[in-house]
Order: structure tokens, then sequence, then C-alpha cells
């Protein structure tokens, strides 16, 4: 099983120079960056200086959106990253989350999403392409450079039609729906009948694991509780699936204010801590081992760390800790 590392760009470079060095070093496969719009700092220039930084490292965006890019800016930056990183980019796209609302803009569409999709591995393809779809357009759209053709597209998905589409479409999943292995098993089973449409065995599933690793459980919880918060609002078939009081989940949608999770305490405060447990990293190395150990069981390909709280560095020192320990 493949690991690695997701980090919101909003630290100074020379911060964010420590970071890539010791992920590096710890020995991680992957570091992913958000593009976040207003939220983070812009995703493609601190790319580019961790492929500086470290000639090992796997890359990619978790994940840009086809709104606020269009498709075909996007395919420029990807396949300008593919080359500058030596073929180790990966485009991670999504429909886009609440930093979209400050814009003015909804989450795409599954299939102005499929739709991006299709049109960017065109353009990769040398095809001159005309789209006159919902969400983007393009007229006669070609690249004046040539693209390798072969740069990995990976869709962030939570809800089953998303899921589903990813499993038909995609080279990999970015899977954001809890650590659970009974929630995890139910995604698996939605990416394995898009899968199944297309005739094709299940692409690579990248599990998320956000929240903190440490021995201080007061401040690990309370770092988890925000993105669990996240999912009644954006996803609350997963919260079915969890276990989760429909009366807390309508409550929580109720209170969710904020255009990052990380902003929406009041709504995160009414979550019980075992739904909390159930959807995120909010304890110390054994029990982020025996997240991983249930990652492993399920047969995930990958899973990334998303680290929150004050002690990002140290969620991911001690996550890797777990790692060793648990995959060793």
């Amino acid at each position: 099983m493949q690991t690695g590392v997701t980090l919101q760009p909003v630290d100074d470079p020379d911060e964010f120079h420590e970071l890539v060095t010791t992920i590096d070093d710890l020995g991680y496969d992957r570091l992913w960056l958000t593009d976040s719009s207003l939220h983070a700092r812009y995703v493609y220039s601190y790319l580019t200086l961790a492929s500086v930084w470290s000639e090992r490292l796997l890359l990619g965006t978790a994940v840009t959106n086809p709104l606020t890019r269009h498709p075909a800016v996007t395919a420029i930056a990807a396949s300008t990253l593919d080359v500058v990183s030596k073929g180790r980019f990966t485009c991670g796209i999504g429909a886009g989350d609440r930093p979209l609302l400050s814009l003015g803009l909804e989450p795409a569409p599954v299939g102005v999403l499929e739709r991006s999709i299709t049109d960017m591995r065109r353009l990769w393809a040398g095809e001159h392409v005309t789209d006159t779809g919902p969400g983007f357009t393009l007229d006669d759209a070609h690249m004046r450079f040539p693209a390798t053709g072969k740069i990995p597209v990976f869709v962030s998905a939570s809800g089953p039609k998303t899921l589903q589409m990813a499993g038909r479409t995609a080279e990999g999943v970015i899977l954001l729906a809890g650590l659970h292995p009974d929630i995890v098993r139910w995604a698996l089973d939605r990416i394995d009948e898009g899968a199944a449409e297309s005739g094709r065995p299940r692409p690579h599933v990248a599990v998320f694991a956000y929240g903190m690793v440490s021995d201080d459980s007061v401040a690990a919880m309370a770092a988890a509780r925000t993105i669990a918060a996240w999912f009644p609002q954006t996803v609350p078939a997963l919260c079915e699936v969890a276990g989760l009081d429909p009366a807390i989940v309508q409550a929580v949608r109720d209170s969710y204010h904020g255009g990052e999770f990380q902003e929406a305490e009041t709504a995160a405060a009414l979550l019980p801590d075992e739904f909390v447990e159930r959807m995120a990293l909010s304890g110390g190395v054994d029990s982020a081992r025996t997240h991983i150990r249930n990652l492993a069981n399920l047969g995930v390909d990958s899973v990334n760390v998303f680290p929150l709280g004050a002690d990002r560095l140290g969620t991911i020192t001690a996550f890797s800790q777990a790692l060793a320990l648990e995959l060793k």
C-alpha cells in the first residue's frame, strides 16, 4: 500500500520547504496539495517548488475543479507540471467544495466533471476539441505544444454518483469517505459498480485520512471534529452508513457555516465522539494503526494523511510511525 501526505499550501516557502523535505525523508510516496481558490496559495507554484525539492515524491492536486479553472487551463497546468516533475504529476479533480461559494459558484454536476476529464484527455492527445455543453465551452481548442498524454486523473469522490463515475472513468479515486470499514466498503462497492459498467478493474483508491495523531486525546479529537462535520453537510448518505442519528445530521446541516471545514466549529460541536472516531484520525499512534490495518484489509491502494490542528508536522511524523509499525 502506498502512502502520502495532503497539505493546504498555506505556509510560507521556507516552512513549506521544511515540510516537503521531512515528508520525503520519512519515506512517503506522494504529496498532494489542495487547490482552494482564496483559501490557500497558488497550488501550481507550490507543486513546482516541491518538484524541485524532491526528486522522488509523486505530486498531485487534491483537488482542482472545472469551474474556477477551465478544463483547458487545467490541461495546460497539468502538462506543464508533468514535464517539470519528469512524469510524477497526477491531476486530481473534483466537483469543487465550499470555497466556491465565495466566488458565487456551486459545485459542478457530475456530468460537467466527467466531460472536463474527457476533454482534458483529448487535449493531451493532441486533438482539436469543440464542446458546447453546460459548465464550460471549447471551440476548436488545441494545445500548441505536445503533452505526454499519459497524465493520470484521480477524481475526488464521496457520494454514490461521483464514486460510480470515478470507477468507470478515472485512473484513480481520491476517496473522502471517512475511515470506518463499513463506510469505506460501501464506497468501494460504488466504485466497483462504475468500473463494471466500463468492463475494467477497480482504479487506484487513495483514501484521505484527515485529523491529528497525538497522545493528547483532547487536542486530537478537537482537530478531527471539524472535518467530521463536513460529512453531514456534504455527503449525508455516508452518515446513514456510519449510523449517525438523522436528527443530528440535520442539526449539523442547519448550523454549518464557513467556507472551509475548519470554520465549522459550531456545527462540529454537535457530533458525538464515536462518529468523529469513525470519520477521522482522532487519537494516538495505536488508533492510527487500527485505521491503517482496516484500510489495508479492505484492499485500498494508498492512504494519505491530511494533518489538522496546530502540530501538522507532528501528525505527519506520528502517522509515519504508525505506518512503519503496521505495514512492516
